[in-house]
């Protein structure tokens, strides 16, 4: 989930220069974010001065809390950009993929920037959940990766091959793995896919699952041969980018639809003036700059429309439901 779709990896010194320009931000925003307090209090808004001059201002400061689960810069723009159009945005960063939701859902912070739809959707089935994604953000760059080989027809038989131990990225993992035609997946198991539904292993490899976010920990470990994983879960100190992948995912594809990342709130609140704010927001060149500067490609702006984003949540959200 990116906005990785979890946390727990330990933070590097480059996490803690983000960390230490998000607590400037959060001094600069002081103001909005007590103001923020009240409006959550009192179930409204508070009209201040808006930004007249620019054309996606409001005429109110709106305010939303909004959780993460990893510290990203570009999320810095973000808030600052909505900031100019009349809404105070606090990020709050929780290093799990639980309360991001469960927050949301009890009312204590308005949405959250973490998850793709795949995992959200599996979230309200397992917890009986009715959060729904708004718009998409950014889609996160997967691939085969190998400190040992170069190219993906030297990976040797019987390799141990990496994936998450969590159902929607192992899922992930297991398409990219079909689709470079190492594995053969059953028909039809999708985004649902694990371990069980491989059909044919033609070169007898064996896999580890390990939690998504260590994964880039023990690249370097003569045990694997190979990972699949995100490309921006590796440490910056790595130097590891997409390019540096033995397949990479298409970040338009079909199939990598179910994996964009949304802003997600309760479907009560999905039609409050503040997400068009955040949207406009999200929207500006300079965001879409931040994240290139950010993430180098590992990491892109992906805006979905609506209708096939939609069409997309229903349809993974029936095959939670199936698979449950």
């Amino acid at each position: 989930m990116v906005e990785k779709t979890t946390g727990g990896a330990a933070p590097s010194g480059i996490r803690e220069e983000l960390a230490g320009r998000k607590r400037k931000r959060n001094i600069a925003i002081g103001v909005g974010a007590g103001i923020a307090a009240i409006a959550l209090i009192t179930g409204g808004t508070i009209a201040l001065t808006g930004n007249g001059d620019d054309a996606g201002a409001t005429d109110e400061q709106l305010s939303l809390r909004l959780a993460t689960s990893e510290d990203n810069a570009y999320l810095d723009t973000v808030a600052d950009v909505a900031q100019e159009k009349g809404l105070d945005v606090e990020w709050v960063n929780l290093d799990d993929w639980v309360l991001p939701n469960s927050e949301v859902s009890n009312g204590a912070l308005d949405g959250n920037a973490f998850q793709h739809i795949r995992f959200l959707a599996t979230y309200n089935e397992q917890n009986d959940d009715d959060i729904v994604p708004l718009f998409s953000t950014v889609v996160v760059r997967w691939g085969i990766f190998s400190p040992m080989i170069d190219s993906i027809d030297d990976l040797p038989d019987g390799a141990n091959i990496a994936i998450p131990d969590d159902a929607a990225n192992s899922a992930r993992a297991l398409g990219i793995l079909d689709s470079a035609g190492l594995i053969t997946l059953r028909a039809g198991a999708g985004g649902l896919a694990s371990l069980d539904d491989i059909e044919d292993n033609p070169k007898d490899f064996t896999f580890t699952e390990l939690q998504a976010t260590t994964i880039p920990q023990q690249y370097d470990d003569p045990s694997l041969d190979a990972v699949v994983v995100g490309s921006n879960y590796f440490d910056p100190s790595q130097e590891i980018a997409i390019e540096d992948a033995l397949v990479a995912d298409d970040p338009q594809g079909d199939e990598t639809l179910q994996y964009v990342n949304v802003i997600a709130t309760t479907s009560d609140r999905a039609d409050e003036p503040a997400w068009g704010v955040l949207r406009d927001s999200y929207d500006d060149p300079r965001v879409a700059e931040a994240i290139e500067e950010e993430h180098f490609g590992r990491v892109i702006r992906n805006d979905v429309d609506d209708d096939r984003l939609q069409d997309a949540f229903e349809l993974v959200t029936e095959e939670a439901a199936t698979a449950s």
